[in-house]
């Protein structure tokens, strides 16, 4: 049995990925913290071992003793400093690909999960989508420190990497599109500015499957893009919402300038508290793009990808699960 080491295994795609590989048969180990929430780690096939990403020679050692087949770094930051957004997303990167180099010279396959936020929004491309070969232009913190993940690996010589750069993912256990949800629940429908944007999803489940597709391929020192194929309106998110909670809202368009003072106001409070605010400038950047458009067709060329939920199938089956659990 090929052995897998997730990283991250205890967040929300983490968790599904776990599921991913023992349905494919795989040795599951998990890495987690000393204060991980192991509520969806539950399943007595997993092995959790406690890695600290920050020390690289004693990464080095546990790589040696378990000899991994694969590994899949899916731990990142998505909130917080410019600063903090470096040491975890790219640091940590570069710490593990040491160890594993000299812990594992023998490795089959290292799968990294970067974010489309690397490359940025359509808005930035000459063509109406973001593709391979376009310069990546990211708009934010988060973005650049993925994207600076992705140049070491590109740095690496003949190193099994894979990269797939996911759209916004959401589905059950998801909490920061749950917050659009949460609103809608309590009968506001709140959108940002007054023109229309391309926005693309992708289903958890839909990810996590193609994710190990390729972690088991053949296929090495590529990149993908990850959505469900299709562009929507930021209504149409609303409304399929609405419609699965059985709901009347009452729709508001902020004017981006509010937001925006709105989100600088959120920095200061935060920066006296010594926190990040969800809310924040850069996440303004995010929200005022107007198309987030990528191509998938290399996936669906490399790895058969098939999207199985469309955003109407996936709201539907997200919305059941929040109810059944009481988050709504």
């Amino acid at each position: 049995m090929k052995k897998v080491l997730v990283t991250g295994a205890s967040g929300f795609v983490g968790g599904f990925l776990v599921e991913e590989c023992l349905k494919r048969g795989l040795e599951v180990f998990a890495a987690v913290r000393p204060s991980s929430d192991l509520t969806y780690l539950q399943d007595q096939r997993i092995q959790c071992l406690q890695v600290n990403l920050a020390d690289v020679e004693a990464m080095t050692a546990l790589f040696r003793q378990h000899q991994f087949d694969y590994f899949i770094h899916n731990a990142g930051l998505t909130k917080g400093s410019r600063e903090a957004m470096f040491k975890v997303n790219t640091q940590l990167c570069d710490n593990i690909l040491k160890a594993l180099q000299e812990g594992i010279p023998d490795l089959k396959k290292f799968v990294f999960i970067s974010s489309l936020a690397a490359y940025g929004p359509a808005d930035q491309q000459r063509a109406d989508e973001v593709k391979e070969a376009d310069e990546p232009r990211p708009i934010t913190s988060y973005g650049e420190s993925k994207l600076a993940a992705e140049k070491l690996l590109h740095a690496t010589s003949d190193f099994p990497w894979l990269v797939f750069r996911p759209t916004a993912v959401y589905g059950p256990r998801e909490k920061d599109i749950f917050t659009f949800f949460s609103l809608i629940n309590k009968g506001i429908e709140p959108y940002i500015g007054f023109q229309t944007q391309q926005l693309t999803f992708v289903y958890v489940l839909d990810l996590v499957r193609v994710i190990v597709d390729g972690l088991l391929s053949e296929h090495r020192q590529k990149s993908y893009f990850v959505s469900d194929g299709q562009a929507y309106a930021a209504l149409q998110l609303g409304q399929y919402i609405r419609q699965n909670l059985g709901k009347r809202s009452l729709r508001l368009k902020v004017p981006l300038g509010i937001v925006r003072v709105i989100a600088w106001c959120n920095e200061k409070v935060a920066s006296l508290l010594g926190s990040h605010p969800a809310l924040n400038l850069e996440k303004v950047k995010e929200l005022e793009s107007l198309n987030w458009k990528c191509d998938i067709r290399p996936l669906k060329s490399d790895l058969g990808f098939h999207p199985q939920y469309d955003l109407q199938k996936g709201i539907s089956e997200t919305t059941n699960w929040y109810l059944k659990h009481k988050w709504l």
